[in-house]
């Protein structure tokens, strides 16, 4: 048992959103004066294989989800865990709290969470601040971008592309998020029209800023919880404004058979082994309708090197975790690099 079973207790006695500020602290703190301390108590033997993806390099195929780092705070400190790519945000073109706590829920009985946070971020130009100065060398860096709650849905694609404006300089990618279930109706975001009405602009600005030799992929990162018809039309409006690439998924909003927390009842998206399958499924689905036009993101139910391989065996080009540091810890990370992917 490593010492992050045996503290584990003691941090379950905080809050979970207690607990996820301590950690974001110390992970900026760490990163910031001590990044070669992190990466002497959780070595990386084996760092790749590298992938080529969007016209860029990752060290290794192995990233953090959006989500965690949602202030672009504690980066430096997750990369020298490890990680290949780190996706920021949710970042919204103005600041907002998100919704009220609590809001963050640990199906300890299930390796599972159930969060409804809504976005809270500090704001574009806090964020933008945070991206200054040096980067860990290799480190592929992504934007996770929403529409503010606020913002009426038929006005949602001027906060995409504000956000594309302000963060293509500063980040290697961007992921479009259309599929959080926790602000009203984003979800609604991911037909065929209300999707082509968000990518086209975002399309057409990326072009032209390759002309200028800075060209920023574009992936979108869809929901779990798509009938095949929706996901076929959210599939052919990403194909048809040119994307990049496709995220599968985010959290659930179904609650599968067999969870055993009294807590399963909470609203908000469910996330860690209980969405394991429901990722899975989705996921093959999406690399069989894609046939190779468009590379596919993981993410979802990753605990364990055998859950990283198995969705790179089902075509996954590259894997992103988040729960799964919550019921492992730190070390997951060196552990699924160290056993060879």
């Amino acid at each position: 048992m490593d010492f992050y079973h045996r503290l584990r207790p003691l941090i379950y006695r905080l809050t979970p959103e207690q607990a996820h500020r301590l950690t974001i602290s110390l992970l900026h703190l760490g990163g910031m004066l001590a990044p070669w301390m992190i990466r002497a108590l959780f070595p990386v033997h084996r760092c790749g294989p590298e992938v080529k993806a969007f016209g860029l390099t990752f060290p290794n195929p192995l990233g953090m989800a959006a989500g965690y780092d949602k202030d672009a705070t504690a980066w430096r400190g997750l990369a020298a865990l490890g990680f290949g790519h780190i996706e920021l945000g949710t970042v919204t073109p103005r600041p907002q709290p998100g919704n009220p706590e609590p809001r963050i829920f640990r199906l300890v009985e299930d390796q599972a969470v159930i969060n409804r946070m809504g976005f809270p971020n500090r704001g574009a130009d806090f964020l933008a601040r945070q991206l200054k100065g040096k980067r860990p060398r290799g480190l592929i860096l992504g934007m996770n971008i929403g529409k503010n709650k606020n913002t009426p849905l038929e006005e949602a694609a001027g906060d995409y592309l504000s956000l594309q404006e302000s963060f293509s300089p500063l980040v290697d990618y961007l992921t479009v998020n259309v599929s959080s279930p926790n602000t009203p109706d984003l979800r609604k975001l991911q037909t065929r029209q209300a999707l082509e009405e968000i990518l086209l602009p975002l399309a057409r600005h990326r072009d032209h800023a390759a002309k200028n030799g800075r060209q920023v992929p574009v992936l979108v990162k869809l929901a779990p919880d798509l009938t095949d018809a929706e996901l076929d039309e959210a599939l052919e409006a990403i194909l048809d404004s040119n994307m990049d690439g496709v995220i599968i998924s985010n959290t659930t909003l179904q609650r599968p058979a067999g969870i055993r927390s009294l807590l399963v009842h909470e609203t908000g998206g469910l996330s860690g082994v209980p969405l394991r399958a429901i990722t899975d499924e989705i996921l093959k689905k999406t690399v069989k309708r894609l046939d190779g036009r468009l590379p596919v993101v993981a993410s979802g139910g990753v605990m364990s090197t055998a859950d990283t391989r198995q969705k790179l065996d089902a075509g996954a080009i590259l894997v992103q975790l988040y729960t799964g540091l919550i019921y492992e810890g730190p070390g997951l990370v060196s552990r699924i690099l160290n056993e060879g992917l």
